[in-house]
């Protein structure tokens, strides 16, 4: 709809039925805030508790690191970081009202013995090892956490994108198009009553 549109009935009828579809459009996006809120709001508190529990164990893996590290050196602690790992994640994807959330699959296992890491006892410390067994507890709090980070995210970067649509729809194309509509029944009724006033006109001058 443009401002130069003609007022005529036609216009009128198309500006109404448009009208009604902003309507059902407002509708089914109160529907979607509604269902986002509801999903995101019981993952809040988890979400500040995963991070709460992430900024713990990061501190006390650095603390541990720098006992390490006064102890054997930088390189008697960069030792125990060989031989480096790889560890896959089945990463999955759900759909809640047209949102794309990713999921990650289950947490593989972290932790690790002197077996596992391939490093002799004796030239490995107990600070070392307590260094490594607690980053090692990081990783599985971020990976624990990261899963819920971008199910919390994707939701919130869809909640903000509905709220910002509804209010397009509610404050600025509902009043215009109600303003339009009010200006073509004027119109409408202005052009009636002067076809009325000629009609009058003609049939004084055959009389």
């Amino acid at each position: 709809m443009t401002a130069s549109s003609a007022p005529t009935r036609a216009e009128l009828l198309r500006s109404r039925r448009l009208l009604a579809r902003v309507g059902k459009g407002a509708s089914l996006l109160r529907r979607k805030r509604e269902a986002l809120v509801h999903e995101l709001f019981p993952l809040a508190r988890p979400a500040t508790e995963a991070r709460r529990a992430i900024a713990d164990a990061a501190t006390d893996a650095y603390q541990a690191e720098l006992e390490a590290l006064a102890l054997h050196g930088e390189d008697g602690v960069a030792a125990t970081g060989w031989p480096p790992r790889e560890l896959a994640i089945d990463v999955t994807v759900q759909r809640v009202w047209g949102v794309t959330v990713p999921r990650l699959g289950p947490p593989p296992a972290w932790a690790r013995g002197l077996a596992a890491r391939g490093t002799a006892p004796e030239p490995t410390g107990p600070a070392q090892f307590e260094a490594a067994n607690r980053f090692e507890r990081l990783a599985a709090e971020l990976l624990d956490a990261a899963s819920r980070e971008l199910h919390v995210r994707s939701l919130g970067a869809a909640l903000a994108r509905t709220s910002r649509q509804l209010h397009t729809l509610e404050h600025k194309v509902a009043p215009a198009l109600r303003d339009r509509i009010a200006a073509i029944g004027r119109a409408l009724d202005e052009r009636e009553r002067e076809e009325h006033t000629r009609l009058r006109q003609l049939r004084r001058r055959r009389a």
